[in-house]
């Protein structure tokens, strides 16, 4: 099978990497791909992994490429591209694509297209204003009150919530928005859940949690994600089986009975409140860090996984296999992050870190003169796998510590609470 992956950051460094382990995929290309990528090694004889140059907001280039590589597989990686509807033409083109049409793809284009679609499966989310002008959404969060939840409409690179208890700021965020959710404040922790889907069925993947302020103990503005980890040893037993329940087979199901149905990726971020599982949000595709933590210890091999989805063929595929263990993937960012990044900083220590046995993933990188260097906000997620969470930890921070890059930033807290066993849920 030949895959051609579409994006150059950290998830498809790892969708990537993931595939060169599967024996069935002989060649992978990255388009545009990015400099970790480039310099993967090919887990098995004759398979191949290059990069090519693209342009992914163009539709034409993207299919044209395609079709020159005899592409058996596409698989879209950000979210931007498959809300503008990529999969759309490679679909008419007989191409199997994994990710959701333009109109599926709008349960993340739109907040509000995604409450409508919660609304008639009856999935549990919180309550929520939609709102156009300020004076509506001043009537809102007050209606709330704080701490205030505003979430703008389209797109936002993963930046476009804000959560405070300053009504001030709450309204300044509302006023960049053209559209934008008031929402109830959910209590409890958060959960991020990914499923495979080919549009009916639906294969859960396991558990992950995210940190998405900039600062320790969730301090800071919000960014893309700061780390994550798997499995969660606080979660209750039965919640990936009570998730696919209540939320993403209803959420599918009702997504084919619209004509839209959605084949991809369904990633689900959910808070476990006091009364019970709720929807924050959907996203279209793979997340960014969690994807860093999941592929790493996911056993079942990932191109057959994903082509299975794509062709109609998930319910021939048996439940996900997983590795024994814990993956922690700690985000290194770069110097005035998330405001206005830094960019040209020369990164070293990488070969080391990865020496000591954890894996680097590429999220914002370039080459200049011959060395590596920041290229963005998010520059790199250090994974690190260990028998428990403890020690994934250990092994993490263990390859942050290897890695220099001037003025960098990241958290020293990824997982700390739910190793130390400090994460309750609030009944």
């Amino acid at each position: 099978m030949k895959v051609l992956v579409i994006g150059s950051g950290g998830r498809e460094h790892a969708l990537v990497w993931a595939l060169s382990q599967d024996p069935d995929v002989e060649q992978v290309v990255a388009a545009p791909g990015n400099p970790g990528i480039a310099t993967l090694q090919p887990a098995y004889d004759g398979q191949t992994i290059v990069c090519r140059s693209v342009d992914i907001s163009d539709h034409d280039a993207v299919l044209a490429l395609a079709t020159e590589l005899g592409a058996d597989l596409v698989v879209v990686g950000p979210e931007a591209p498959l809300v503008a509807g990529m999969a759309d033409p490679l679909r008419a083109a007989g191409i199997a694509v994994f990710g959701p049409s333009r109109q599926a793809a709008e349960i993340e284009g739109s907040k509000a297209f995604a409450k409508d679609v919660m609304a008639a499966a009856s999935v549990p989310t919180g309550r929520a204003y939609i709102c156009t002008t300020p004076e509506q959404a001043a009537e809102a969060i007050d209606a709330f009150g704080p701490p205030y939840v505003v979430k703008d409409d389209a797109l936002a690179a993963g930046k476009g919530v804000v959560v405070t208890s300053d009504r001030e700021e709450a309204l300044a965020h509302a006023a960049d928005c053209d559209q934008v959710l008031i929402e109830e404040f959910l209590d409890g922790p958060e959960v991020s859940l990914f499923a495979i889907t080919d549009g009916t069925t639906v294969l859960p993947m396991q558990p992950a949690q995210d940190f998405k302020r900039l600062g320790d103990n969730d301090e800071g503005p919000n960014t893309g994600g700061m780390g994550a980890y798997t499995p969660l040893p606080w979660a209750p037993e039965k919640l990936v089986e009570e998730i696919t329940e209540k939320v993403l087979q209803p959420t599918v199901d009702e997504m084919r009975r619209r004509g839209t149905p959605f084949s991809g990726l369904l990633y689900a971020g959910l808070a476990l409140t006091s009364r019970g599982v709720r929807v924050i949000e959907f996203n279209c595709r793979f997340g960014d860090p969690e994807t860093q933590a999941l592929l790493p210890l996911l056993k079942t091999p990932l191109g057959g996984l994903l082509n299975a989805a794509a062709t109609g063929k998930l319910a021939d595929i048996e439940p996900l296999a997983w590795k024994p263990g814990s993956a922690v993937a700690v985000v290194v960012a770069a110097k005035k992050y998330p405001a206005k990044p830094r960019s040209g900083d020369v990164i070293s220590g990488i070969d080391q870190a990865e020496a000591g046995g954890v894996r680097v993933f590429h999220a914002g990188t370039a080459i200049e003169d011959g060395e590596v260097v920041t290229a963005g906000g998010r520059v790199l997620a250090v994974s690190g796998i260990g028998k428990d969470l403890d020690e994934a930890r250990q092994r993490a921070y263990a390859g942050v510590g290897q890695i220099r890059i001037k003025g960098s930033q990241h958290r020293t807290d990824i997982a700390l609470k739910a190793a130390r066993g400090d994460i309750h849920l609030i009944s």
